[in-house]
C-alpha cells in the first residue's frame, strides 16, 4: 500500500495516491470490496464502519443480500481466457449470480455487453435488483469471437449478509449539521467515484484540524440504497441537518459544476453559486430527480437542502462508466481545485452571520480607526469597498452572503471587513441562523433495524 497520502491533507498528489490504492478493489453496493475500501480510509480517518443486515426494511426498499466475487472468465475451446476478471473487474456485471457452464456463442450473446460506438472500451453495468449474470467486454473482442463452445464462469456468492457504510462525525460548537455524502459502490472507476471518496476524506482531515461552528457528518455509502438506508434508520436525526453536499466526479479536467437542491435557493445553493461565480468558468444546474444521492436527500418527505458538486457531471464525459475512467483521466490539480472550492463553500456556511451597525447615522469615520486610507482621490480597494458595503447593509436583515452577492465581492473579503469592523466596535453580531428545513413525514413504520457498528 502507498502511504504517501497520509502525510499532508489538501495535497492533490496525496489524493491521487489514495485513489491508486483503492482503484483495484472490486466494489459493489454490498460486500468485501466496500469493507476493504472503508478499512483503507480508516488508516487516515477515525471512521466508523456500520453493518445493516440483509432483509432490513428501509422505506419502500429492502437491504439486499450481500454479493462477493472471487473470479470470472470466458474461455475458448483451447482454455484461453478471452475475458478475464483478474485483468479488469469491470468485465463482470455487478451482482451477477454464480454460473459455470459451457455454451455456444449464440447462447452466450444475450449475456454480453459492449459499446459499439467505443469499441475498445469495457462498459460498466449492474444488475442489483434482478437475478441475472453477464460480462462486459470491448466490442472488438466480441467481433473476434467465433462460433463454438465457450467455458463461462462467474465465481460469486449472493446470500444474506449486510450492507456496509462508513460514517464520521466531527462535532462543532453547535449540533446543527452539515452533511457530506459520497458513494463507494463503483469498482475500478476513477472519476466516478474514487475522486469523490478521496476529496471527501481529505476534506474531513482538513476540517478535523480546525475549529468548527457546525457539526460535520461524513457518509461513505453505497449509491441509492445506502442513502435510503441511512435516512430510514435516522429519521429522528434528519432535522439536525441544515445543509449538505453530495460529492462525485471531482478529478477530471473540466470546470466545477453545481446542481442545486430541490429548494433552489437554500443557503447551500447560494453559497455554491457565489463561490463558483468567483472562480471563472463554471456550471450551475437546477435540481432534477435523477443523478446521485441528492435525489434521496431531496425527496419530498425529507427535503433536505443538499446539492451536488462535481466537475464534469455524470454522463457528460465520454469516459463515464467505461474502462477509460481510469487514473490517467484524473488530474492532481483538479483534485486540489475541487478541495479548495469545497473549503470556500464551507467557509460561507460556517461564517454567514448577520450584523447590526453600532453607528447607523451616516458613515463612521474609518480613517481615524486605521481602516481606510487617509489620502483621497483614488478609487477604494476591494477591502475598503467591503467595509462600506458591510456598514451600509448591516441593519440586522442582511447576512454577509447577502452583502457579498449584492456587492459582487468575495465572501472571504466581506467576512474580513466585518471582523475588522467588529474589532473597532462598529458592528455587533446577531445570533447565527440558517434556513428552515422542510417537514419530515414520520408516518412510515419500520421494524427495528439490526445494525452493527465497528
Amino acid at each position: 500500500m502507498n502511504t504517501s497520502y497520509t502525510t499532508e491533507a489538501g495535497c492533490g498528489e496525496g489524493m491521487l495516491a489514495l485513489m491508486g490504492d483503492l482503484y483495484p478493489i472490486c466494489r459493489s453496493i454490498t460486500g468485501n470490496g466496500v469493507r476493504a475500501t472503508l478499512r483503507e480510509l480508516q488508516r487516515i480517518l477515525p471512521l466508523s464502519i456500520v453493518e445493516v443486515e440483509s432483509g432490513t426494511r428501509v422505506f419502500d426498499w429492502t437491504v439486499p443480500n450481500e454479493w462477493n466475487i472471487t473470479d470470472a472468465w470466458i474461455a475458448d475451446a483451447s482454455g484461453q481466457r478471452i475475458v478475464d476478471f483478474r485483468k479488469s473487474n469491470l468485465h463482470v456485471v455487478s451482482y451477477s449470480v454464480p454460473v459455470h457452464a459451457r455454451m455456444t456463442l449464440l447462447e452466450l450473446r444475450s449475456h454480453l455487453h459492449t459499446l459499439p460506438e467505443q469499441p475498445d472500451l469495457i462498459p460498466y453495468r449492474t444488475s442489483y435488483y434482478k437475478a441475472d449474470w453477464g460480462f462486459c467486454l470491448p466490442h472488438r473482442v466480441l467481433e473476434q469471437m467465433t462460433d463454438g463452445d465457450y467455458e463461462v464462469c462467474i465465481d460469486s456468492t449472493l446470500r444474506p449478509g449486510s450492507l456496509t457504510y462508513g460514517e464520521l462525525v466531527l462535532p462543532g460548537s453547535t449540533t446543527d449539521e452539515i452533511l457530506i455524502s459520497t458513494h463507494v459502490c463503483h469498482p475500478s472507476l476513477a472519476n466516478d467515484n474514487l475522486s469523490g471518496i478521496a476529496v471527501s476524506a481529505f476534506l474531513a482531515r482538513q476540517l478535523a484540524s480546525q475549529e468548527r461552528h457546525h457539526t460535520f457528518r461524513f457518509l461513505f455509502i453505497p449509491g441509492t440504497i445506502g442513502s435510503i438506508t441511512w435516512l430510514a434508520l435516522h429519521q429522528d436525526h434528519i432535522q439536525s441537518i441544515r445543509q449538505g453536499l453530495v460529492l462525485s466526479c471531482l478529478g477530471d479536467r473540466g470546470h466545477v459544476s453545481y446542481k442545486r437542491s430541490r429548494r433552489r435557493t437554500a443557503l447551500i445553493d447560494r453559497a455554491a453559486s457565489h463561490v463558483l461565480a468567483q472562480h471563472g468558468p463554471h456550471t450551475i444546474d437546477d435540481f432534477v430527480p435523477y443523478g446521485y444521492d441528492e435525489r434521496q436527500y431531496c425527496s419530498p418527505g425529507i427535503d433536505l437542502p443538499v446539492g451536488c458538486l462535481t466537475r464534469t457531471p455524470n454522463g457528460k464525459y465520454a469516459q463515464y462508466h467505461t474502462s477509460d475512467d481510469n487514473l490517467d483521466f484524473i488530474s492532481a490539480a483538479s483534485l486540489n481545485d475541487s478541495l479548495a472550492t469545497l473549503l470556500e463553500i464551507i467557509e460561507v456556511l460556517e461564517h454567514n452571520r448577520t450584523y447590526v451597525t453600532m453607528n447607523p447615522m451616516c458613515e463612521p469615520q474609518l480613517g481615524r480607526r486605521g481602516l481606510y486610507k487617509n489620502t483621497g482621490g483614488s478609487s477604494p480597494k476591494e477591502f475598503e469597498m467591503s467595509l462600506l458595503w458591510v456598514l451600509n447593509f448591516s441593519d440586522g436583515t442582511h447576512s454577509l452572503l447577502d452583502i457579498a452577492e449584492r456587492a459582487s465581492l468575495p465572501f472571504a473579503v466581506v467576512r474580513s471587513a466585518a471582523e475588522a469592523l467588529g474589532k473597532a466596535e462598529l458592528l455587533r453580531p446577531l445570533s447565527h441562523s440558517l434556513a428552515h428545513r422542510g417537514s419530515i413525514d414520520r408516518s412510515t413504520a419500520l421494524r427495528p433495524a439490526k445494525v452493527r457498528r465497528r
